[in-house]
C-alpha cells in the first residue's frame, strides 16, 4: 500500500536519500526502511486529497427551449429532443465572469464557515475573458481583503471549457506537493456561453461551481491514472476579441470530442490495472460516469461510444454473443467510427439502461441551465450528488468516472473514490473547518446536503419569453467591452447573495456591488459594497421580474441597439480596433437607457 497510496515526500536529494540505507527504487518496506535507517524526517502525501465541499451558482432566469423553437421557426423538438436540452439560464448585461464567479466563492466560504485566512491557493478556470491580461482570479481577492490574507498562490487557467478540469488539478497537485502549507485550495469555474443567433444558440448557458480542496476529503481523486489527449484543432476558438461569439465548426467538435474520448478511455483502463487496488475493466465498474456537457444528447451518444469501446475489447465470441449483428465493426479504425449511425443506433440501445441508472441522473442541471462551459463537468458531478440527498452514505465506497474536454483541444478522463469524509480534521496550526456539529470537518453526508435543493432552487428561476431573452442577447452584443457603462439589468431579479456589475468607468474598471443575504446580514466576507436597498424574499423576486424587465431594460434595447450599430458602421471599428470610438458616438443614448 505503500507503493501506491504512501510515496514519501523528503528534504535533500535521492543521493542523500540513499546514502541513508532506503532504497527509493523498491518501495516494498520502504516506509520502515526509511524509519529505520534515515535521519531525516518522513513526510507522505496527505491522505484522501479531493473535493471537500462545492457551492454552485446559476441565473435567476431562463428561457423555454420549446418555446425558443417555436421563437426560432424551427420544427418542434429540434432543441428539446434533438439536443436533449429543456431549459437554458443566461444573464443579463448586469452579470459578467467576475460576479457570477465571486457569487460562487462568497457563498461557498460563508456555507462551509471556513475563514479566508485558511485559504492557500486560488485557482479559477474560465474561458469568458473581460481582460486579457488582468486574472478573474486577481479579482477575487477583493473578497480575501479584509481578511488580511494575501498569501494566495494561483491564477487563471484557460482552453475552452478544460480550464475547470486545469485549476482543479492544480489545486489537488498543491495540497499533495513540497510546497503545501497545511491549507485549503479553492478552485472556482465559472463561464458565460453565448452563441451569435443561429444553431448553437440553444446549446448556451451560464454559471459557477466553487471547490474546496484538501485532505480527507469525501471525493478523492485516484492518484496515477488521470489520463488525458491533447492536440490542435479549431473546432471551436474565439479569436475576435470584441465578441462573446466563438466560430464553431460542429462536425468537427463532435469528431475531435468523441476521439478525445476514446483515447483518454483506453489510456485510463490502461493506467487502472497498473496503479488501483479495484478492478476496472468496463462501464460497469462506475457508480456514475460523468461528462463534460455541451447538450444533454452528445452525452447519451457518448455514453454509447464507451459501451462500443468496451464491446471491442472483447474476445471474438463474446463480441459475438453480445452483439452479432455488429461483429463486422468490432475491428475498424476508430476514426471511421465517429458517425456511423449504425453503431451509433446500436449501442445507445444497448446502453440505454446502463445510461439511465450511470449518467442520466448528472444531467439535471445540464438539461435546467445548459452549457456552462467550465463548470459543465462539476455540474455534472453536483446533479449526481444531489440525487443521493436522502442515502448519502450508500455512496461511501463508490467509483466514479469523469470526462472532461475543452475545444482547441485539451482532455482528461480521471476517477474519484466517494468516502465518508472525517468528522474531525486539523490542518496546519490553526486551520479547522467548521461544521453543524460544531467539530471539524465536512462529511460526505454535510457535502450531499448542501447540494440537496437544486431542484427547488432551480424551480424558484423566473421564465422569460423568447422575445426578451433575444433582445438581452442583443444588449450583451451591443454594449460587450463598451465603457465607459452602466448596466441596465434590472437587479432586483437576481437572487440574495448575488453579486452583479454596477458600473465601468472609462478606464474600463469595474465595479460591483452585492444584494444582501439576509435583512439582518450584511454582504458577507470580504464584502466592499452592498445595495442600499430592503432584502428580495424569492416570492418577492418572482413577482417583480417581469415588470423590472419591460421597464427598466428591454424597452430601450432596441434604441440602444440601433444607435449602436450606427455608430459601428460610422466609426468603422473593426474586430480589434479600439473601442473608444464606439464608446464616445453611444455614450448619450446609454446614459438615457440608464436613466429609463
Amino acid at each position: 500500500m505503500f507503493k501506491k497510496h504512501c510515496v514519501s515526500a523528503w528534504e535533500g536529494n535521492s543521493e542523500t536519500v540513499k546514502s541513508n540505507g532506503c532504497n527509493i527504487d523498491s518501495f516494498d518496506g520502504a516506509e520502515e526502511d526509511w524509519r529505520k535507517n534515515s535521519s531525516l524526517p518522513l513526510r507522505t502525501w496527505p491522505q484522501d486529497v479531493g473535493i471537500i465541499a462545492m457551492e454552485v451558482y446559476f441565473p435567476a432566469q431562463f428561457v423555454d427551449q420549446a418555446e425558443l423553437e417555436d421563437f426560432d421557426g424551427v420544427s418542434k423538438g429540434k432543441y428539446t429532443i434533438g439536443l436533449g436540452q429543456t431549459r437554458m439560464g443566461f444573464c443579463s448585461d448586469c452579470e459578467d465572469i467576475n460576479s457570477l464567479c465571486l457569487t460562487a466563492l462568497t457563498q461557498l466560504m460563508e456555507k462551509t464557515g471556513i475563514d479566508y485566512t485558511s485559504i492557500g491557493r486560488l485557482e479559477v478556470g474560465t474561458e469568458t475573458l473581460v481582460d486579457k491580461s488582468k486574472s478573474v482570479k486577481s479579482f477575487l481577492m477583493t473578497a480575501f481583503a479584509a481578511s488580511g490574507n494575501s498569501d494566495v498562490e494561483g491564477v487563471d487557467s484557460t482552453n475552452a471549457c478544460y480550464g475547470g478540469t486545469a485549476a482543479l488539478f492544480n489545486a489537488v497537485n498543491w495540497v499533495e506537493s513540497s510546497a503545501w502549507d497545511g491549507r485549503y485550495a479553492v478552485v472556482v469555474a465559472g463561464d458565460i456561453a453565448v452563441y451569435a443567433s443561429g444553431a448553437a444558440r440553444p446549446t448556451s448557458g451560464a454559471g459557477a461551481i466553487a471547490m474546496l480542496v484538501g485532505p480527507n476529503a469525501p471525493l478523492v481523486l485516484d492518484r496515477g491514472v488521470r489520463s488525458s489527449h491533447m492536440n490542435h484543432s479549431y473546432d471551436f476558438y474565439k479569436p475576435v476579441m470584441s465578441s462573446e461569439y466563438p466560430i464553431v465548426d460542429g462536425k468537427l467538435s463532435i469528431r475531435c470530442y468523441f476521439a478525445a474520448l476514446d483515447s483518454c478511455y483506453k489510456t485510463y483502463l490502461s493506467k487502472a490495472r497498473k496503479h488501483l487496488d479495484e478492478e476496472v475493466k468496463s462501464l460497469a465498474d462506475f457508480k456514475a460516469v460523468l461528462f463534460h456537457t455541451p447538450y444533454c444528447k452528445l452525452v447519451q451518444k457518448s455514453f454509447a461510444r464507451l459501451a462500443y469501446n468496451d464491446f471491442r475489447c472483447l474476445s471474438p465470441e463474446a463480441a459475438a454473443a453480445l452483439h452479432p449483428s455488429l461483429t463486422a465493426f468490432r475491428d475498424l479504425p476508430l476514426e471511421d467510427t465517429y458517425f456511423n449511425r449504425d453503431i451509433e443506433q446500436a449501442f445507445m440501445a444497448s446502453s440505454e439502461e446502463a445510461f439511465l441508472t450511470q449518467t442520466k441522473p448528472s444531467l439535471l442541471l445540464a438539461t435546467e441551465v445548459g452549457n456552462m462551459y467550465t463548470p459543465s463537468l462539476y455540474g455534472a458531478l453536483a446533479s449526481f450528488l444531489a440525487g443521493y440527498s436522502a442515502d448519502p452514505d450508500s455512496l461511501v465506497g463508490s467509483r466514479l468516472c469523469l470526462f472532461s474536454y475543452g475545444s482547441g483541444l485539451a482532455s482528461t478522463m480521471y476517477s474519484i473514490v466517494i468516502k465518508s469524509g472525517l468528522a474531525q480534521q486539523r490542518l496546519g496550526a490553526d486551520v479547522r473547518l467548521p461544521s453543524s456539529n460544531g467539530q471539524a470537518g465536512w462529511s460526505l453526508s454535510q457535502l450531499v446536503s448542501s447540494l440537496s435543493d437544486l431542484q427547488q432552487r432551480l424551480a424558484s428561476r423566473q421564465k422569460v419569453p423568447p422575445q426578451i431573452y433575444s433582445d438581452i442577447m442583443k444588449l450583451r452584443e451591443s454594449t460587450h467591452h463598451l465603457a465607459p457603462y452602466k448596466p441596465v439589468g434590472c437587479t432586483s431579479s437576481l437572487l440574495p447573495g448575488t453579486w452583479y456589475l454596477t458600473y465601468i468607468d472609462d478606464l474600463h474598471r469595474r465595479q460591483y456591488e452585492r444584494v444582501p443575504r439576509s435583512a439582518s446580514s450584511s454582504a458577507g466576507a470580504g464584502a466592499t459594497a452592498t445595495r442600499a436597498a430592503a432584502d428580495i424574499t424569492g416570492a418577492e423576486t418572482a413577482a417583480k421580474i417581469p415588470k423590472c424587465i419591460e421597464t427598466n431594460v428591454f424597452g430601450v434595447t432596441q434604441a440602444l441597439t440601433t444607435e449602436i450599430s450606427e455608430a459601428n458602421a460610422t466609426a468603422k471599428v473593426a474586430s480589434e480596433a479600439p473601442i473608444s470610438a464606439l464608446t464616445q458616438a453611444s455614450a448619450a443614448v446609454v446614459a438615457a437607457a440608464v436613466r429609463t
